[in-house]
């Protein structure tokens, strides 16, 4: 397995520690199994939850959340367009679920130092989704349910179960961020030109 190879690597969520253990920056993966859909909204009531001592709306261990608010599905569908969401917004909050085996998280845009050495620390990769792909993306949802915090619309969590859902790893644990290193690899093609 290369990084950044053209063959994808498929994984079944839940996930252990050892299935993202080879993953490197810039692995295609293709996602099957369950994805848990939440953004900043239902993130801020989980970490209130985490602080009072209260039960999550799903066990992260092993998990993988989705920053996403899908819109309304249409006849037929499980999922209306769903894109990722910008991650940074849930940068204060994802240090929380990682701690409590977290073990992949899909978004768009770059993750804080905070976030990516939970991530190193606690055996998290950070997926990215290509933007302006929702209704792709969708249509790799076979069932959603929203689990909780209803009454925040798109931004209820959502169990997803999805089939070969694309994504690429952005960070790994070993401190690789493709977003540095695609931006240094342009460098170097741009000062050889």
């Amino acid at each position: 397995m290369s990084a950044g190879g053209a063959e994808p690597i498929y994984l079944e969520v839940p996930l252990s520690k050892e299935d993202v253990e080879p993953l490197r920056t810039g692995d295609v993966v293709r996602l099957n199994g369950l994805l848990y859909a939440a953004r900043d909204a239902a993130h801020a009531r989980m970490a209130e939850a985490i602080e009072n001592g209260e039960p999550l709306p799903f066990d992260p261990e092993g998990q993988v959340v989705y920053f996403t608010g899908p819109a309304p599905a249409r006849p037929g569908h499980a999922l209306g367009p769903a894109g990722p969401t910008t991650a940074s917004r849930m940068d204060s909050y994802s240090p929380l679920l990682v701690e409590r085996g977290l073990r992949g998280m899909v978004g768009k845009g770059l993750r804080s130092e905070a976030v990516r050495e939970a991530m190193r620390e606690h055996g998290c990769v950070y997926f990215g989704a290509v933007e302006g792909t929702a209704a792709l993306l969708a249509r790799c949802v076979k069932e959603a349910e929203v689990v909780a915090y209803e009454d925040l619309g798109a931004e209820a969590v959502r169990r997803l179960v999805v089939e070969d859902f694309p994504v690429v790893v952005v960070n790994d644990l070993y401190g690789g961020d493709l977003y540095l290193e695609g931006r240094e690899r342009w460098r170097r093609k741009a000062a050889g030109s």
